[in-house]
């Protein structure tokens, strides 16, 4: 998986175009990215092209860097670095991806690599003899539970057993894929504990039964400013902004107030005589 080259040139399409309704979608993809950005939409074109064509050519990864304004080299490093690529003919009913990373390798992958050796082609990457089957072996799929599984093409099928495996390469290659489910092939649902939960098995309790409380009467608008809702309402003559002084009692006059404080200094500070 280190090293991925384009297949030979003698399976090469002299060329590539996406279809109407791909064309279409390929030009909403890329005026989703900023302008000179338009280039970071290669790998859903990529893609697009794969799901079209079956694999890569390289005169998709030549048309879609075209299409992005990019160089050769910059589509080919793209093409060549991400293993979801497929870079030479697949088969055209299923290729069958056998995940062998730990725990698939642990619960019987390399029995799958058998069948798969034995019913399509002895090597990965190549046809069987009708050109509709092919197969290869992957890292981890994300079913570790499921262990072991296989991928053929965007679907999963989980808890194999080599003659279950055998039974669904059977089933593509006689085009009837639909004889098959997907997901587990035991009876668990998705990713539950085999044989049934393990916890939360009793029921929620019922909730109990309270009574309605009695609703709230509605509160009246206030009439009062929000800066003075904490106040308290008095008429008492000290807390008039007015009053001079609390003490006294008197009302200061407010353009007099300054001269007011300055006159009674000066009569309560006797002057003091140079000596």
């Amino acid at each position: 998986m280190s090293v991925r080259r384009l297949a030979d040139d003698s399976v090469q399409p002299a060329s590539f175009a996406f279809d109407k309704e791909n064309a279409a979608w390929a030009k909403a993809t890329i005026k989703k990215y900023p302008k000179g950005r338009e280039q970071s939409a290669i790998i859903p074109l990529m893609m697009r092209a794969q799901d079209q064509e079956g694999w890569v050519s390289k005169a998709a990864i030549e048309s879609i860097a075209d299409m992005l304004g990019m160089a050769y080299i910059r589509a080919l490093e793209v093409a060549t670095f991400y293993t979801q690529f497929q870079l030479g003919p697949v088969g055209t009913r299923a290729h069958v991806q056998v995940c062998g990373t730990t725990p698939c390798m642990l619960r019987g992958a390399e029995d799958l690599v058998a069948v798969c050796k034995s019913k399509i082609h002895p090597q990965p990457h190549h046809l069987n003899a009708d050109g509709t089957l092919s197969w290869e072996e992957v890292e981890c799929l994300g079913a570790c539970v499921n262990a072991p599984m296989v991928a053929i093409f965007k679907d999963t099928y989980e808890d194999l057993t080599p003659r279950q495996l055998e039974y669904i390469i059977e089933r593509f290659e006689g085009g009837r894929p639909g004889d098959v489910k997907t997901g587990p092939q035991i009876e668990r649902a998705f990713s539950a504990p085999f044989g049934g939960l393990t916890s939360l098995t009793e029921p929620d309790p019922k909730p109990k039964a309270t009574r309605a409380k009695p609703a709230a009467p509605k509160a009246e608008a206030a009439s009062v400013p929000p800066s003075n809702a904490a106040r308290p309402k008095t008429d008492a003559i000290e807390t008039s902004p007015a009053i001079k002084s609390p003490a006294d009692g008197k009302v200061a006059k407010p353009a007099a107030a300054a001269e007011d404080a300055a006159a009674s200094a000066k009569t309560e500070t006797p002057e003091k005589k140079p000596r």
